[in-house]
């Protein structure tokens, strides 16, 4: 399954020098807001051991990684929420995106403005989250106009839906994201059918680039969400943000593994071995009859599948079966 990851902050945090460190590709990174108003893209390999050593024991000869997908997005400004800078089309690219690496920049560097003249990183996450808001203000409010006429007819379904937007709808009025809000099985499919900013996760990523360490202990005490902190200039950090991005949608990893390719497959947690293998094609959740499965440390310590059935090690799996993230499995059809 895809997996991408905005990054999102104000101007001159370093989004763009932090998307060229992760993906080695070369985007725009002067020292002036707007410079990247066109997202680019790149696609980076979640740091995972397990994979190579299966690839080795196999003697594969191709080796697919999971991968994280990041879209550099241009810097945001307070009033975006209006159209300010160029809001509306930042925040459409951040509609597009499954999760959001927000970036906050704790370093003091008189050569890089800062869009607010001086560097308080909490601020900067206050901005960034209220234009958030604002923009699902927005959303939530229309919509809920356009329901008026369904409501007022009793259709069921947009009586549920409502329900759903309006305490929504006063969540954001407080200022808050509304990830937290819990939904009912029969509220979420509305609710994700408008691409809501604030459902989005939001991974906090401290850019603390020879930050003094005292500021960063301050900040790192108050940060209102899970966090990372790198350094892109120096390349650290860069691991932990892959995988945090990764594990931000509560995804996990399963493998293949055989002469012709050894891959990794990215999954929801608590998968069923079926949904499982709707990752690699539909027919493999509609047909499925069972799966074979070994937790791959398991399967390298046997040195080879026939050791590792003698051993009982590779067990015979049904429908039912929740895939764990490490295991190695082969599908019947």
């Amino acid at each position: 399954m895809s997996l991408k990851i905005g990054i999102v902050g104000l101007p001159n945090v370093g989004k763009s020098t932090l998307f060229n460190a992760l993906t080695k590709q070369s985007v725009p990174a002067e020292n002036y807001p707007f410079c990247t108003i066109d997202p680019s893209v790149g696609i980076v390999p979640v740091p995972d051991e397990r994979i190579q050593r299966l690839s080795e024991f196999s003697h594969s000869a191709k080796t697919v990684p999971a991968v994280v997908e990041f879209v550099d997005i241009a810097g945001l400004v307070k009033g975006a929420a209006e159209g300010e800078g160029l809001g509306n089309k930042f925040l459409s690219h951040i509609r597009e995106v499954d999760a959001i690496a927000e970036v906050v920049r704790v370093f003091e560097d008189k050569d890089i403005i800062h869009v607010a003249g001086k560097v308080e990183p909490l601020q900067d996450i206050s901005i960034i989250n209220l234009e958030l808001v604002l923009a699902d203000l927005e959303t939530v409010s229309k919509r809920l106009m356009s329901l008026g006429k369904d409501v007022k007819a009793g259709k069921k379904e947009a009586i549920i839906e409502q329900g759903a937007l309006e305490r929504l709808r006063k969540v954001l009025e407080a200022g808050k994201l509304t990830r937290g809000e819990a939904l009912s099985e029969l509220e979420a499919p509305f609710v994700s059918q408008l691409q809501l900013l604030t459902q989005k996760p939001i991974l906090y990523v401290l850019n603390t680039s020879e930050a003094n360490p005292t500021v960063i202990a301050e900040v790192r005490d108050k940060i209102p969400g899970p966090f990372v902190e790198i350094d892109p200039i120096f390349g650290a950090g860069l691991d932990t943000l892959i995988t945090a991005a990764y594990g931000a949608l509560n995804l996990m990893t399963y493998f293949t593994t055989g002469e012709d390719e050894t891959r990794a497959w990215t999954i929801p947690k608590d998968s069923t071995a079926p949904r499982a293998g709707r990752a690699i094609h539909g027919d493999f959740e509609q047909k499925f009859i069972r799966a074979d499965v070994i937790m791959w440390d398991k399967l390298l310590e046997a040195s080879s599948y026939p050791k590792a059935r003698e051993k009982g090690w590779v067990r015979t799996e049904g429908k039912g079966y929740i895939v764990q993230d490490g295991d190695v499995i082969e599908f019947k059809i």
